[in-house]
């Protein structure tokens, strides 16, 4: 939200049960209640490392931006969008840091990383104003938009978006939600086995957050940990290698580090 204080909220796993709590140095320190409404500090501190991270949020679900980025639509020759152009990702795509995504058993084709900036809904949102809609916003994150680029035109009769999207694993993000950040100030970076691939500024959006918040609260109502994938520009690339470390970094977020096997 516009007003919260810069902090970086996470989920963690512990002896098979879900917690979650807030990022101090190297520690996590462990809130109860919910997340999104007044969490309450249980006292107890976990070190971060050897703490398995999850997605910081589960979301009820995921929207996915097209050609929200004007470098890439100026790369491809489009027109820019009059409306948001997007797609939902099944929930069951959510992977977290340092999860392990395989290649789909039924897809043999090009799959491609594609790096963006996460938003997290804070408050549930409906016909939002862009006023309310920033009030919204949680905090950002960061996502690595996990796509089998040959599935989406594979049959001319019908456009395969959310199954190019959705198998298992392609949702990955976090490490952390960011809160108290001014999105227009962000970087998103991609690296690819330790070669930059990506580096594009927030403010070359179409749709700034507030902005994109509120046109999608007026399609659908958006729930506290849904997750909006603000779409991605130039520079995105197929991963080629037996073995993918794919990195997406965002200055004052984290880094978000997914291994793929191909």
């Amino acid at each position: 939200m516009a007003d919260a204080p810069k902090e970086l909220w996470v989920r963690f796993t512990r002896d098979g049960t879900v917690g979650f709590g807030r990022l101090e140095g190297d520690a996590i320190a462990v809130h109860s209640g919910d997340m999104f409404d007044r969490p309450q500090p249980t006292g107890e501190t976990l070190p971060l490392a050897g703490t398995e991270l999850l997605a910081p949020t589960a979301p009820s679900k995921i929207i996915a931006l097209w050609k929200n980025l004007k470098g890439l639509a100026e790369k491809l020759k489009q027109t820019p969008p009059e409306e948001p152009l997007y797609l939902l990702k099944a929930p069951s795509s959510v992977v977290g840091p340092d999860a392990v995504v395989t290649r789909p058993k039924s897809y043999a084709g090009r799959v491609a990383f594609e790096g963006e900036l996460g938003i997290v809904i804070g408050k549930r949102l409906k016909d939002a104003s862009v006023e309310e809609a920033e009030a919204g916003i949680f905090g950002y994150t960061c996502v690595n938009d996990i796509t089998a680029g040959e599935l989406i035109d594979k049959d001319p009769s019908f456009a395969q978006w959310a199954r190019s999207k959705s198998f298992d694993g392609f949702g990955a993000f976090g490490p952390a939600v960011a809160t108290g950040l001014d999105p227009a100030t962000l970087t998103i970076r991609t690296v690819l086995n330790g070669s930059e691939r990506q580096n594009y500024p927030v403010s070359d959006m179409f749709f700034l957050p507030a902005d994109l918040v509120s046109r999608l609260s007026h399609d659908m109502t958006l729930e506290p940990g849904d997750l909006i994938a603000c779409g991605t520009s130039t520079g995105v690339g197929a991963m080629k290698d037996p073995e993918n470390v794919v990195e997406v970094i965002i200055d004052g977020v984290g880094v978000l580090k997914n291994t793929f096997l191909a």
